[in-house]
């Protein structure tokens, strides 16, 4: 028993050394590679926006009640009040961020067939009328110092319709106007 007993402790004495080498060995065959390196990324942004400082009224227009200007919104409030009357203003929009722009889509309010009658409505982008929503537009708006700048000009005119009957005559009509820009970034 003795015997059995002193050969089965050499056993795992041969095993302990052996796992122990095995050990040793191994770790002198591996290699750990380390990658370390520091990254700077640049402050950028996304700003198109309109110029506050370039709303101007067209001459021979009628002035405004009321406008306000933002970084993204031109609100106006006007009275037409017999036809040939219209008013008309002019914005610039520029990108000041650092990333080229494209005008993707205008999207106008729509006149019913009554107020057609007896108005128009047009957005002019950079020298190009619309008169309607328009999507699938691709006109650039780069960042670039010199050519970041683009001019918006609404206009909404009192037309005399061919019928005086359509004439707004027993109150005043009042319309609400709308257009948007859709800017996105260039590919």
């Amino acid at each position: 028993m003795e015997k059995k007993r002193n050969g089965q402790l050499a056993v795992i004495l041969v095993l302990a050394v052996a796992i122990l080498f095995m050990s040793v060995g191994f770790a002198a065959y591996s290699t750990t590679l380390n990658i370390n390196g520091t990254a700077t990324v640049k402050a950028n942004k996304w700003s198109v926006h309109f110029v506050d400082t370039s709303y101007a009224e067209t001459t021979g227009s009628v002035a405004a009640t009321n406008h306000t200007i933002s970084d993204t919104s031109a609100t106006y409030t006007v009275t037409l009040t017999k036809p040939g009357d219209f008013y008309e203003f002019s914005i610039d929009v520029i990108n000041d961020g650092s990333f080229d722009a494209v005008l993707k889509s205008i999207t106008m309010s729509t006149l019913s067939a009554a107020e057609a009658k007896y108005l128009t409505y047009t957005l002019t982008y950079d020298g190009t009328a619309y008169t309607a929503s328009q999507s699938g537009l691709s006109l650039s708006l780069p960042y670039a110092t010199g050519s970041n700048t683009k001019t918006v000009k609404v206009r909404v005119s009192y037309v005399q319709p061919e019928n005086s009957a359509d004439l707004p005559t027993t109150e005043d009509a009042t319309v609400t106007l709308t257009a948007s820009l859709g800017y996105e970034q260039a590919a």
